[in-house]
């Protein structure tokens, strides 16, 4: 793999790219492009470059270009303002889809047939990536170039056997390590189609994998999340390998994802410093292993903390993480929480990790993220629990409020942790808040802490056309809708579910309760909806069939469609 350059550039011409929209891009386009972006680096300073862009083909010809100009890339994860200030005072351009204040620059069509194709050089500082702010403020790290082609060599000869030439289709984003290695550099190095766009949706994540044979790319919170109405069948058949990164995979959620997708995810475990250190394929109850990549070495450390040596990690030196292992006697290791989630209330360590373990272990909660915080203006430090309760934590807290289930867990804490270090704020969630990269940062959490105005969860509508089965709404959707939280922060889209969820909603409004809900068919999502959108939502009582068909569009064209069941035993 570290003969990228000359692998690209030796690739017959038509050979496939990737695909975008449907549609096939040969390797002679993406090397036009990217000529084109080299041409545009060449033509500026030789000062670094940000680099933000949606479609990963383009992404991997800006990437290269920006490469073969002799430019270091700055990645970041998001556009919002305060990402944007703190590159500029690092960067000299911005490339790609930042917002118009920063200027930012592409291509104008003409490319250089002369560019020298080059390797660069291995201390090549060709990559700043920034690490995920799960526990507290990102950190820009350097990457060498020969850090990123270890690396490649080592997922390629572990992995590379297995995938073949299979479609590479993520629903991870590529401007973090995980997404940038599996989606972009490994594909274009071994030659492996990639899939433009990423899917957000498991309803179009369903059909794309049941087209040819491929490999899935995701996260932890998408696998978890795939649900089982969708036909996965065809999916199950075409996948080659299904990889998950970025954060811990439940064993719940491992086989569950294993059974819709006819693969048993691969976990793979690293870091934005390290790069990727080990792998595990829980195909077995229980088996917590993890097997080191090809070329990463291990040991546990006196204080029982992991410490690596790898060539992606970029030093010959043994680097100790904050993380606790196991020693498994079987050349495995086993993780064991985070030595460094450990804050200090009123003079006593106190270990978060334990908290959370505490809060699953008495059967109220699904997931619990526990965080320091103020304590609102009285200048302590105390802890904030964030929860996803369980059914049966639900059930308390639908009868007795959130008074009554935090007595509860509180508790139960209370036989184990020590009272200063049980929290005072509680924060109770449908689901954890994830990014775009499929994490749950400190920072999304701690927002939740702070008040905030009634956000709108319906759009206005406008009535177009009225009559006893049928009716023609305009929708224009606020874009402070709350749903629009997460999906996504850069460019928000209405989730699918919201949309059939207003579909239900206004079909009962209009047109009559349909009784209880039984499900759904032929479903579509064909262009997303985003805020100040007007779009028109037609519905269509059929009373006979106890269905309700739903169709949204506008001047763009078919934005999405269905037909909702209800039960035979209430009339539609």
């Amino acid at each position: 793999m570290r003969d990228m350059f000359e692998r690209l550039a030796a690739r017959f011409p038509d050979a496939q790219a990737g695909w975008r929209a449907g549609e096939s891009v040969s390797h002679a386009a993406l090397m036009a492009r990217v000529r084109a972006w080299a041409t545009l680096g060449r033509r500026a300073g030789p000062g670094p470059v940000a680099l933000y862009h949606d479609d990963s083909l383009e992404f991997a010809a800006a990437l290269v270009g920006a490469w073969l100009a002799g430019k270091a890339v700055w990645l970041p994860a998001d556009v919002l303002p305060a990402t944007c200030a703190a590159l500029a005072g690092n960067v000299d351009a911005f490339w790609g889809d930042f917002p118009g204040t920063h200027a930012p620059q592409a291509p104008d069509g003409t490319d250089d047939a002369g560019i020298d194709w080059r390797t660069p050089a291995p201390d090549f500082p060709a990559l700043v990536v920034f690490t995920s702010g799960t526990t507290g403020t990102p950190v820009p790290i350097t990457k060498r170039f020969s850090q990123l082609t270890s690396e490649l060599d080592a997922l390629e000869t572990q992995f590379g056997a297995a995938l073949g030439a299979a479609d590479v289709v993520a629903t991870v984003s590529h401007q973090h390590i995980y997404g940038l290695l599996f989606r972009v550099l490994w594909p274009l190095a071994a030659g492996r189609p990639v899939h433009a766009a990423r899917h957000e949706y498991p309803e179009t994540l369903a059909p794309a994998l049941a087209v040819r044979p491929c490999v899935l790319l995701a996260s932890p919170a998408h696998l978890k999340r795939l649900p089982d109405h969708l036909d996965w069948r065809g999916a199950a058949a075409n996948l080659r390998a299904v990889f998950s990164s970025g954060g811990m995979l439940d064993e719940a959620a491992a086989h569950h994802a294993g059974a819709l997708l006819g693969r048993t995810p691969i976990e793979v475990y690293g870091s934005s410093e390290t790069g990727g250190i080990a792998w595990r394929q829980r195909t077995d109850t229980g088996d917590e292993g993890w097997t080191a990549l090809p070329g990463v070495a291990w040991r546990r450390d006196a204080d029982g903390l992991l410490a690596v040596r790898s060539a992606q990690a970029g030093t010959d030196d043994w680097l100790v993480l904050a993380d606790r292992i196991d020693d498994l006697d079987d050349g495995r290791f086993a993780l064991r929480g985070r030595a460094d989630r450990i804050v200090k209330i009123e003079e006593k360590r106190i270990s978060l990790d334990a908290i959370e373990t505490a809060l699953l272990a008495g059967g109220l909660a699904r997931e619990a993220r526990v965080l320091a915080c103020a304590d609102g203006g009285h200048g302590r430090q105390v802890l904030a629990a964030f929860v996803v309760p369980s059914a049966v934590g639900r059930a308390v807290l639908e009868e007795g409020g959130k008074t009554a289930l935090n007595t509860r867990l509180r508790a139960q804490l209370a036989s184990g942790v020590d009272a200063v270090a049980l929290p005072r704020r509680w924060r109770y969630l449908d689901a954890l808040p994830v990014d775009a990269r499929g994490k749950t940062t400190a920072a999304q959490l701690l927002a939740l802490l702070d008040p905030a105005p009634a956000r709108p969860r319906h759009p206005t509508v406008r009535v177009l056309e009225q009559g006893d089965a049928r009716v023609l709404l305009e929708l224009t959707v606020p874009a402070d809708l709350l749903y629009f939280d997460g999906h996504f922060d850069v460019a928000p889209v209405l989730p699918g579910v919201v949309q059939v969820d207003w579909a239900i909603h206004y079909g009962a409004h209009y047109l009559g309760r349909g009784g209880s809900f039984a499900g759904i068919q032929a479903l579509k999502f064909q262009q997303m909806i985003r805020p100040e959108q007007p779009v028109r939502l037609e519905l269509s009582r059929d009373a006979a069939k106890g269905s309700l068909a739903f169709r949204y569009f506008s001047e763009a064209g078919a934005h999405a469609s269905g037909r909702i069941l209800f039960g035979p035993d209430q009339p539609c």
